[in-house]
């Protein structure tokens, strides 16, 4: 397996959308954190802060494992947040951890 990362930039205003399909989102991650292949996976804030609050998010990250880069994007195509609108648009690409070890 090889690690990928899914980087996920929100639509503007994106909070109530986000919010509606968080759960569907979570558990697709913790499925892939029950198999030990998720890395992190997190979203952005959209002000420098950890606790946004009404001002929400500006996308998400995650670097988990797949086979191959198709099966990354598969994977990331499947993401409730893609059929709620939330995001603008998603890069799928190998990632090599190098740190920490």
């Amino acid at each position: 397996m090889v690690l990928y990362a899914i980087i996920s930039e929100d639509i503007e205003d994106s909070l109530g959308k986000r919010m509606s399909a968080r759960p569907a989102h979570i558990k697709r991650l913790q499925a892939l954190q029950d198999e030990g292949r998720l890395v992190l996976a997190g979203p952005h804030p959209a002000v420098d802060s950890e606790n946004p609050g009404d001002v929400g998010f500006s996308g998400s990250l995650v670097v988990a494992e797949f086979d191959n880069l198709e099966a990354a994007q598969h994977w990331a195509d499947s993401d409730p947040y893609i059929d709620a609108g939330v995001y603008a648009k998603v890069t799928v690409k190998p990632f090599k951890k190098v740190f920490p070890q």
